[in-house]
């Protein structure tokens, strides 16, 4: 009796705990993330990496006008079936001409300023024997590299899911900075037709915080991409309604993981309806002021936890202290 009475008192999870409609999650406190309202946002107090200075050049080259990030961190098994197309066998010499004709296409350096590479690329030679990395860094593109493991079912969610690869993950970006990685990429997601619930949304976020803060600790500038997958009915309200509650939720723990902001990319989703209820291309955006497209703004605004978007009257607009990626 003593056991049942125990487990029938314990706290179990509300699978209706959703992030609907008025419901809220975590506010950021001010004290959360060290802000004093009579000072500058410069202000903010986080934990300086020995890498601080490089990451924060590393965020800015990458977030470069005029130049973007070329995604080339397909497993062996989806490259496989890239060279499947053509009647190519998965082998590594044949996945090295593959990944040698991206690294050296001419004028590749004029238009990338990144790329993500997959673990094997990082260690790879080009067909002619210079190194990957070297070639990219040639071109004044930054290598960056794929650190998390995947997806995997959320136990006790609304069939949500989690990401795997903090397990190990300091000694392996210590390892890629050695080799010559100076970013990375790390991807979770929150579906909206699930919720999403509140323990979907908290374990994406933290994990995101965690990875960020080790990433910084290695040197290694994080991408932090809490995407809102477009899947659903829903409009295009709900996508902003949810997407900012979870980005204030990342950034509440990256505070509270001392992570420099300074020295990171934030790669938001694109806030627009799913196919089926899509907004006319002609058709006047929301009326939110919050949906104007002053990220940095808006970035600030989700760390303050504040309800208004806009600065106080006299109060100078923040610098951006997240470099902000619109890579869709």
């Amino acid at each position: 009796m003593a056991s049942a009475s125990l487990l029938k008192s314990s706290p179990v999870l509300d699978k209706s705990e959703f992030v609907k409609g008025t419901q809220t999650l975590r506010t950021p406190s001010l004290a959360a993330v060290r802000y004093h309202p009579t000072t500058a946002p410069s202000a903010l107090v986080v934990k300086a990496s020995a890498y601080a200075d490089e990451l924060v050049k590393t965020a800015k080259t990458v977030a470069s006008p005029g130049r973007g990030i070329l995604a080339m961190d397909e497993s062996n098994a989806t490259c496989g079936k890239r060279l499947a197309s053509i009647g190519l066998e998965n082998t590594e010499a044949n996945r090295q001409a593959y990944r040698t004709l991206l690294v050296s296409a001419p004028g590749l350096g004029q238009y990338i300023s990144g790329a993500i590479l997959f673990e094997e690329t990082l260690y790879q030679s080009t067909t002619d024997g210079r190194k990957m990395v070297d070639v990219l860094v040639e071109q004044n593109i930054v290598p960056g590299i794929k650190v998390d493991k995947g997806l995997v079912p959320l136990a006790g969610s609304n069939d949500e899911s989690w990401c795997q690869g903090l397990d190990g993950l300091a000694s392996r970006t210590a390892a890629y900075y050695q080799q010559g990685a100076r970013f990375a990429k790390w991807r979770t997601v929150v579906s909206i037709p699930n919720g999403p619930s509140a323990l979907a949304v908290k374990e994406a976020a933290w994990g995101l915080a965690r990875y960020a803060a080790i990433c910084q600790d290695n040197g290694l500038t994080p991408i932090v991409e809490p995407e809102i997958l477009l899947d659903g009915e829903h409009g295009i309200e709900r996508t902003f309604e949810v997407a900012l509650k979870v980005w204030a939720e990342v950034f509440y723990y990256m505070a509270e993981n001392n992570v420099l902001f300074e020295g990171i990319l934030l790669k938001p989703s694109m806030g627009h309806s799913p196919a089926s209820r899509r907004v006319h291309p002609q058709a006047p955006p929301p009326q939110d002021p919050a949906c104007r497209s002053r990220n940095h703004v808006l970035v600030w605004w989700a760390i303050r936890g504040r309800s208004n978007p806009e600065p106080e009257r006299d109060e100078p607009v923040p610098e951006p202290m997240a470099r902000v990626l619109l890579l869709r």
